[in-house]
């Protein structure tokens, strides 16, 4: 009978630690639903979206603010067109910046948002202009050496 006991303890420990976990993940990657933010999209062109994909976090600042919902390539000018969702509290002005960039040597990709100073600001379906796309470390780092042995 003690042995029942102990186990149903036991069990039970396991579900909340795993209830924990579960509440936390959630938490962390921004699902918490039931909130009153909404979001509006816009669309940036760029050369190449190497390490983005649909999901990945936009940023501005460094605080995750949206995340990129649609990809495709424009087959006319063999761009990268990307939507992007960004939250409805944050109003972004028309020669704001965007760009892909890196968390690091190994890490991830992710779109980074750079407001500008216009006092025009971008509505749901609204183009981004000014975009800077990723930069390739590997074919950086070929043409470094490649370049360095034809002297």
């Amino acid at each position: 009978m003690a042995n029942s006991v102990t186990e149903t303890l036991l069990g039970a420990g396991v579900l909340i630690a795993a209830g924990g976990f579960l509440l936390f993940a959630n938490q962390t990657a921004g699902l918490t639903g039931g909130g009153s933010v909404g979001h509006y999209q816009v669309r940036a062109n760029f050369l190449s979206a190497e390490g983005v994909s649909v999901g990945s976090d936009v940023r501005m600042a460094g605080v995750k603010i949206g995340t990129v919902t649609q990809m495709d390539l424009n087959p006319d000018t063999y761009f990268a067109e990307l939507s992007v969702s960004v939250r409805d509290d944050i109003k972004l002005p028309d020669d704001s910046d965007i760009k892909i960039a890196s968390e690091g040597l190994l890490g991830g990709s992710y779109v980074e948002l750079t407001p500008g100073g216009s006092e025009f600001m971008l509505a749901d379906g609204d183009e981004v202009l000014n975009t800077q796309s990723s930069i390739s470390f590997l074919n950086l780092m070929l043409k470094f050496v490649t370049d360095g042995s034809a002297d």
